[in-house]
């Protein structure tokens, strides 16, 4: 397989900039996931490495070779798109052999490839149906096998899930897991809007907005050390809870008023030049819990619940007017709507984030810049 290198790539319609220099470095065998909100580029991006995209600007190198230039079928990629694109009067066999026929591969290199592929996906015994005789989880499987037939060396998957329901979804994405299990050394790049898709298929995530990226991690790293507020809400969900706050005491351990003069401290460290500078807080909801002393971090009455069986979101009047706050407790808490709750959280699942919004917990982020 090979590595991917973007250095300084831009994408323009005319003056409208879509991509406005990413630089990103994908190793052999990395499994990495674009996410962001609508319009921030991952499809523009992905499709830019397919070749379906020209770039108006940097370098895209395929395992060393500069592929600026060079159209799309030339440069070893496969991919695999969110409607499937399969032909409806093919069998299963014939639409997962169609390219290598093109192509002129020797039969028996077609059948060979074909019967490994459908080994690995569990379409044995589909071969002869056609698409319309399938499931939308079975009709994905084989546009993934016809991509691997190709034996491409980079992998790009576009949103391949988001026409199936929930329960096909959750099936093919442990199909997705499982296919890259059998296949370590594929490259695969992988675009998604939904979190849960990247959180569990991802070596790293992608973050995008406005045609930038924001950050580039591991799953958990940017769950537990995201590096400005636009991720640390957009990773995670329900969405991080963020509150106004000013630096009370700065230091090794920082001291933080919010809400009215109720103070918090943080094991993050900050200048002596911060005191008094007004910043953004923030707690995942997750990460609350219900205190029964006097050491809390919030207190309101409870103004709605949402039971979801395990657990309820739990939304407390705090007096802010711009938005409840948002709890995640378990879903047997004796807790009733109009009830005062008081709320606290470990110190180290605090966050605080300077008036640029990037974040001041920045000691696991060198790695990822």
């Amino acid at each position: 397989m090979a590595d991917l290198s973007l250095k300084g790539v831009e994408k323009a319609y005319g003056t409208l900039k879509i991509l406005h220099g990413v630089d990103l470095e994908i190793k052999s065998g990395e499994f990495i996931v674009f996410v962001g909100p609508s319009g921030c580029g991952k499809s523009t991006l992905l499709r830019s490495i397919a070749g379906l995209e020209e770039i108006t600007g940097g370098t895209l190198s395929i395992a060393g070779e500069v592929v600026n230039d060079v159209p799309p079928s030339k440069r070893g990629i496969a991919m695999v798109f969110q409607s499937y694109a399969l032909y409806p009067h093919m069998t299963v066999y014939d639409n997962m052999a169609f390219g290598m026929k093109i192509a002129k591969e020797p039969k028996a290199e077609i059948d060979r490839r074909v019967k490994n592929a459908a080994e690995i996906l569990q379409l044995t015994k589909y071969l002869d149906r056609l698409p319309k005789a399938m499931s939308g989880g079975q009709r994905q499987r084989v546009a993934i096998g016809r991509a691997i037939v190709r034996n491409p060396k980079v992998f790009l998957f576009d949103e391949p899930l988001s026409n199936l329901d929930a329960a096909l979804r959750v099936a093919t994405r442990i199909e997705i897991a499982k296919l890259k299990e059998s296949m370590p050394n594929a490259t695969m790049i992988y675009v998604t809007h939904d979190q849960v898709e990247a959180m569990t298929l991802a070596d790293r995530i992608v973050v995008l907005k406005e045609g930038r990226i924001e950050q580039v991690g591991s799953p958990m790293e940017l769950y537990k050390h995201p590096g400005n507020l636009f991720v640390a809400q957009f990773i995670g969900s329900p969405a991080m809870n963020i509150l106004p706050a000013t630096i009370e005491q700065p230091g090794a351990s920082t001291v933080i008023t919010h809400l009215g003069g109720r103070k918090a401290t943080l094991p993050i460290a900050t200048e002596p030049g911060t005191k008094g500078q007004a910043i953004s807080f923030g707690v995942r909801p997750e990460d609350l819990t219900v205190a029964t002393g006097d050491d809390y971090l919030f207190e309101g009455p409870i103004d709605y619940i949402e039971q979801l069986g395990e657990v309820q979101l739990v939304y407390l009047d705090i007096g802010r007017a711009d938005a409840p706050l948002t709890a995640k407790l378990p879903g047997n808490a004796p807790i009733k709507r109009g009830q005062v709750l008081k709320l606290a959280a470990d110190p180290g699942d605090l966050h605080i984030f300077d008036a640029s919004g990037r974040s001041f917990a920045r000691p696991k982020m060198a790695a990822a810049a």
